[in-house]
């Protein structure tokens, strides 16, 4: 990264300050509203914090993107706007472009393409996407990094660790040390697009042998650690096919499973941001996967653990529930904590345990989640509360926004028979052996084994 946007001081106060003005200037016109009795448009609240949050780029807005996927988290009117905010937020204009090209890959970069879009096809978090054709007509896509977004994510992430420390002050049933460790670690790996690159070609190589799910190619000689350009693959939003036919949904929830439990269960790899700006669909149900950001390897044994606690619920076995949480790496939890916690994991686990068509949650609505996860967390705080371990943040936040997806989609699947036919074969050593060759074959050295990440 060059030395004009590495994480710098000055800019890290100016995204305090415009996090400040911008979020609390929202809040207080929509609770000073309410509080004098002003009646307010949700709408044009929504369309309002839309354009803040969008405006400010990093982060927050990667935060409000995960929201909107949720289904019943926030209102309706909310949900729309925000669903923009995907693959459509504020872009920046062709100033920019034009600089960051040129710093990317030299002043004659414009002679390095046959055509080159002046108009971003996405906008995102973090980068922008623009379309293009190189010289022997390929169609590729340039993902362009925001300026000072490694200070963004820095002051971001400072004030989300303050926002932890007074959280849990007022309520420690969920110690978050950890939590904020694993979001940093992985909005750092965010910012480099070489170690993107690198996870593409990972998941062409793991997911060869799925037809319904394309990964691009990335175009190593038109890429940097600040530039990503890949092939271009045509696509639609996933919401546009919520109405389609009910064999269509559940070709495109089939397939979204297996692009992310297929790298999971057989290398010990998850995607760890399911957003629906991060793929688009065909009209056959296969998927699209484009961003690869958020990628996390772990060790063959915590896999088993998840695969181990999955046959505890359906055993009702207490030493191998205990067993399976002790490999994620909670510690010195009593046996009423394990009680708890299973709460949720037969929540997350259902759609697996029943031979049986069904969707992800029989109930219509996400507010059944929400109101599983209360009742964990008065348990938790009743207890004493619990630090959940850094690798478990990924899995989980995979797990929900995955369902949330299938929610959205109403498909009516045998998740038991998919997830059989992933783990009915599986061996520690022969992960093992498969993770060290796919991480080798792409450049990628074996997982930390203090954090189980690339």
């Amino acid at each position: 990264m060059a030395d004009d946007e590495t994480n710098r001081l000055s800019a890290r106060v100016r995204r305090y300050a415009r996090v400040s003005g911008t979020v609390g200037g929202f809040a207080a016109r929509v609770v000073g509203g309410r509080l004098f009795g002003i009646e307010r448009d949700r709408g044009v609240e929504a369309s309002a914090l839309k354009a803040a949050i969008g405006g400010l780029r990093g982060p927050l807005m990667k935060l409000a993107q995960i929201m909107a996927t949720i289904p019943d988290a926030l209102p309706a009117e909310y949900v729309e706007e925000l669903k923009q905010l995907q693959a459509n937020a504020p872009a920046m204009g062709w100033p920019f472009v034009r600089r960051r090209m040129a710093s990317e890959l030299g002043p004659g970069w414009q002679g390095r393409f046959r055509e080159f879009g002046h108009v971003a096809a996405h906008a995102a978090s973090l980068g922008q996407v623009h379309k293009a054709e190189t010289h022997a007509g390929i169609e590729v896509a340039c993902k362009l990094q925001y300026p000072d977004m490694a200070s963004a994510v820095e002051a971001d992430l400072r004030q989300l660790q303050i926002v932890f420390a007074l959280y849990q002050r007022y309520d420690p049933a969920v110690r978050t040390d950890q939590i904020h460790a694993e979001l940093t670690a992985r909005l750092r790996e965010e910012l480099d697009y070489g170690r993107e690159a690198a996870h593409m070609r990972l998941y062409r190589q793991m997911l060869v042998g799925q037809t319904g799910v394309h990964v691009p190619e990335p175009v190593a000689e038109l890429s940097t650690g600040r530039l990503l350009t890949m092939t271009w693959l045509d696509g639609a939003p996933l919401l546009s096919m919520v109405g389609g036919p009910v064999e269509l949904r559940n070709a495109i929830a089939q397939n979204m499973f297996r692009a992310w439990y297929v790298p999971f269960y057989e290398y010990g790899v998850i995607h760890g941001d399911p957003h629906l700006g991060n793929y688009t669909v065909l009209g056959d149900g296969a998927v699209n996967l484009l961003d690869f950001g958020c990628v996390r390897v772990f060790e063959p044994s915590f896999v088993k653990g998840v695969i181990d606690l999955y046959n505890a619920l359906r055993d009702d076995d207490h030493d191998l529930a205990v067993q399976a949480y002790e490999t994620w790496g909670f510690k010195g939890i009593s046996r009423e904590m394990i009680e708890v916690l299973n709460i949720w994991a037969e929540f997350v686990y259902a759609p697996l345990l029943e031979d049986k068509a069904r969707r992800i949650q029989e109930s219509e609505s996400g507010l059944y989640g929400a109101t599983v996860a209360a009742k964990v967390h008065r348990e938790l705080r009743r207890l004493g509360g619990i630090q959940p371990p850094r690798e478990f943040v990924l899995v989980d936040r995979a797990a929900i926004g995955l369902g949330s997806v299938f929610m959205h989609l109403k498909a009516e699947i045998n998740w038991h028979q998919l997830f059989h036919e992933l783990i009915q074969d599986f061996d520690v050593d022969a992960m093992a052996v498969r993770q060290r060759a796919a991480l080798a074959g792409v450049g990628l050295g074996d997982p930390a084994p203090d954090q189980s990440s690339l």
